[in-house]
């Protein structure tokens, strides 16, 4: 590619590269704002000597992408609580590649980046750009500074926990065990949240320690009905409300105007077996005006 536009162009893919690697669409545009820095800081002949602009500045972005992940993990053990992935409203633009929808589409879900941030910065690279965006193990290298059958084995490590971690296909819509969850908690109906619920379905939630929420996961389908209902009676003027999660179905929480819980689901089979509950502020932002 050559050119500015083509250039603006490649801004879309850097994004859903820097989100998938980071989980945080704040820190994408950061990284992509920066690669962006760096290539217009070369002068023209030296940008001129670059034959494929848009692998340069997907080389950059996910150098710094493995950069702030090394960092990340540091900054992690001084998160309070439970860490999620920042959720994304309705249909975002970069989610999915017509050309590869279905490995795109899945590579954005709350579950599968939860399975990405449990994987070693190298792998997440490795599988992120070879698995996801289709990258050659030679580019992936130049990437890791990494031989290529090195690269293949960190890409193999990664799609076992990937495989290890994926649930079955949910037996009916999953926009319809996630309504069915959220009339009977609306009706404080223990018996029928249980029903919904796996027996052994967990939730993690994420306040980041600037909104109240449970520092460590519920497990045990009964305990996370009850846990709900308790929480809705403790919190007054709690509007719950479908939406889109990162690409799935999933609900909000209102109170005042403004959104202060953003759940996404895994369903499986035809119950619920993780909800991931994002409390945080920072991470609620693009909620406020969704």
């Amino acid at each position: 590619m050559s050119g500015v536009t083509d250039l603006v162009h490649e801004r879309r893919q850097l994004t859903g590269l820097a989100y998938r690697l980071l989980g945080s669409l704040s820190d994408a545009e950061d990284v992509v704002q920066e690669a962006y820095g760096r290539w217009y800081a070369l002068s023209g002949p030296q940008r001129d000597a670059i034959a494929s602009p848009g692998a340069w500045l997907t080389t950059v972005a996910s150098r710094i992408c493995l950069d702030q992940l090394g960092s990340a993990r540091v900054r992690r053990e001084r998160y309070v609580g439970e860490w999620i992935p920042e959720p994304l409203p309705g249909e975002t633009g970069w989610i999915s590649d017509p050309a590869d929808r279905v490995t795109l589409d899945e590579s954005i879900t709350m579950a599968f980046l939860v399975v990405l941030d449990s994987m070693t910065p190298a792998e997440r690279v490795a599988f992120v750009l070879h698995d996801v965006f289709g990258y050659p193990f030679a580019e992936v290298g130049d990437v890791l500074d990494r031989t290529s059958a090195a690269c293949r084995q960190l890409a193999t490590s990664a799609r076992r926990r990937v495989r290890a971690a994926r649930a079955p296909a949910p037996a009916r819509g999953s926009a319809e065990v996630v309504r069915a969850f959220k009339l009977a908690w609306e009706a404080g109906d223990i018996e029928g949240l249980v029903g919904i619920l796996d027996p052994e379905a967990t939730v993690v939630a994420d306040g980041g320690g600037l909104a109240g929420a449970i520092r460590r996961p519920i497990e045990g389908g009964e305990r996370v009905a009850r846990y709900a209902v308790d929480l809705t009676g403790r919190i007054p003027a709690l509007t719950i409300e479908e939406t889109t999660v990162n690409g799935r179905p999933g609900l909000t929480a209102w109170r005042d105007g403004a959104v202060v819980a953003v759940m996404a689901f895994e369903v499986t089979g035809a119950s619920i077996r993780r909800i991931w509950a994002v409390r945080n502020p920072e991470k609620l932002r693009r909620w406020q005006a969704a």
